[in-house]
């Protein structure tokens, strides 16, 4: 398949996410392969977080399909209203909406960060596969601005104070390392606090870079390892450390 048409069925989040896109490695594949490579691939449950953020990326960049989301009038998911509406499914709180939408509007007020996410010449939700040391590994990019020539990354977070080392914890300088190399662009976080709504934005230094291309080569080592050496018996690895 061309490279084209393969960057193309990528757009589809079901493709993406699914059996198709799964060929490839991605950043969120990074914590497994560090920890515990033999869980890779395995599906992942749906948490509320995820849903939140989600809900959140959609109404910066692609509002047009905020119907998509189930949202039920409940304080929380253990009311009999929530169960007899969700049917099983995990849908979203009303009030979750409200705190989103409210991060939304904070978020789009602020001049510079509106400049960078609706600038004249941007793209939403792209994708893009490359070979990084040695692997093929895919990456769906919130924005890209070429006038700026950035890729941008859009993140909430509990405690903005401590979004640095939350970076390290949560690998973005291993996606800030794969974005450039698949987008050839520098990499920025526009960052929206959860509880204070304090925005930041937050470029990435060489050290970030390094750290995060030291983090995907030990992947990939690991990757190598587990799934591409012939005669490798998983049963035997262990893990094996200094106290």
């Amino acid at each position: 398949m061309k490279k084209e048409d393969v960057i193309e069925k990528l757009r589809d989040d079901e493709y993406y996410y699914g059996d198709f896109g799964k060929r490839y490695l991605s950043n969120s594949d990074i914590k497994t392969l560090l920890t515990n490579p033999l869980a890779l691939g395995k599906e992942s449950e749906m948490r509320p977080a995820f849903l939140v953020g989600g809900y959140f990326h959609t109404a910066i960049l692609e509002p047009q399909k905020l119907k998509k989301y189930r949202v039920i009038p409940s304080s929380t998911r253990n009311t009999k209203v929530y169960k007899e509406m969700s049917g099983g499914e995990l849908c979203l709180l009303k009030h979750e909406v409200d705190q989103i939408e409210l991060m939304t509007d904070k978020l789009l007020s602020n001049n510079v960060c509106k400049g960078l996410i609706r600038d004249s010449n941007t793209e939403y939700e792209s994708p893009e596969i490359k070979k990084i040391e040695g692997e093929m590994w895919k990456g769906k990019a919130d924005i890209i601005n070429h006038n700026e020539k950035l890729v941008i990354d859009l993140k909430t977070t509990s405690d903005i104070q401590k979004f640095k080392w939350s970076a390290s914890k949560f690998n973005y300088d291993s996606q800030a390392y794969i974005y450039s190399e698949l987008f050839g662009y520098e990499m920025v976080f526009i960052v929206i606090d959860k509880n204070t709504h304090q925005l930041g934005i937050f470029d990435c230094s060489d050290e970030f870079y390094a750290k995060g291309r030291d983090k995907v080569q030990r992947a990939v080592e690991a990757y190598k390892l587990f799934y591409k050496q012939k005669g490798f018996d998983p049963k035997q690895y262990f893990m094996n450390q200094t106290l």
